[in-house]
């Protein structure tokens, strides 16, 4: 930006300084405008992001391994599972979905009852963090 000196315009409306970037009205902007319009108007590419907008962006998972307590974690397709699992958090189309597998198997199974619509997206870290602490319990 350098050191130039912002001037206030003279009586008579005219551009008392030298700078450039200082208007015949005395506001002081410094060249801070894009592309030449007026500061507060410009558009920034990609500052409305999908979450911002409430859209339902690209799906979104996250994993954390646990140990079911006492009783297991119903699933719709096998029932109870027990043992060393891993949980997946996912987001997809407005809504949060929470499916288990066996540590390091290959098939997922729904964990019952564990859909519902979520608004914004940004809460799934939330839901994740709620449903391994539910759902951890190594000491029964």
């Amino acid at each position: 930006m350098g050191g130039q000196a912002l001037t206030p315009a003279d009586p008579d409306g005219t551009d008392a300084g030298t700078d450039p970037a200082t208007p015949a009205d005395g506001a002081a902007t410094a060249g801070m405008t894009a592309d030449g319009r007026p500061a507060g108007s410009a558009e920034v590419p990609g500052a409305g992001m999908t979450a911002d907008a409430g859209g339902t962006g690209t799906p979104r998972e996250l994993t954390a391994d646990l140990v079911a307590g006492p009783g297991g974690v119903m699933t719709d397709e096998v029932g109870v599972v027990t043992g060393e699992l891993t949980l997946k958090t996912r987001y997809a189309d407005g809504q949060v979905t929470l499916a288990v597998q066996y540590k390091d198997a290959d098939e997922w199974y729904a964990v019952t009852g564990a859909a519902a619509k979520l608004a914004d997206p940004a809460g799934l870290d939330a839901v994740h963090t709620v449903a391994v602490a539910l759902l951890h319990r190594p000491e029964g």
